[in-house]
């Protein structure tokens, strides 16, 4: 078996948005992932493949308003993938490229509910940044994507 990690292009959206909310357990996710991260990022997100197929993928840019910053907008792994090294490949990767651009940090949101993602990312050396509000361990920024929707902000240090 042959993984592979490469640049997105506008032809992959199609292929990711087929898959999306089944990759998330049928959660309606493809309104967070419009067409244009595969247009306008594609040098800075990345496709894992695995003998042709998709396996994965990073969405991510490189912040134009904090000039030292990187941000991971979206990441999805096939199901039968996960614990598999792709994610940590696909992050690996994002930070070379962000790291040869210059960036200092890199940051990403996710949901306080989502304890896999949380730890996930504590693994690969994000950690939470402090908020008004915490739900046990972990800061918890109200309504940071709108009334009701909130958030864990992940820092990490390149």
């Amino acid at each position: 078996m042959s993984q592979y990690i490469r640049t997105v292009t506008p032809d992959d959206y199609a292929p990711v948005i087929r898959v999306l909310d089944a990759w998330w357990g049928g959660r309606a996710m493809t309104a967070m992932l419009p067409k244009l991260f595969f247009v306008h990022f594609r040098e800075t997100s990345f496709i894992a493949e695995e003998d042709g197929h998709l396996i994965g993928f990073l969405i991510g840019f490189l912040s134009p308003a904090v000039t030292n910053e990187a941000y991971i907008h979206f990441v999805g792994i096939h199901p039968d993938h996960r614990k598999s090294g792709v994610a940590r490949a696909l992050y690996e990767h994002f930070f070379q490229m962000a790291t040869e651009a210059g960036r200092h940090w890199v940051r990403c949101v996710t949901s306080p509910v989502n304890a896999s993602s949380i730890a996930f990312h504590r693994a690969m050396g994000f950690y939470p940044e402090q908020a008004a509000s915490a739900d046990g361990a972990v800061p918890i920024h109200r309504d940071y994507d709108g009334p009701g929707e909130d958030r864990v902000l992940l820092v990490r240090k390149l």
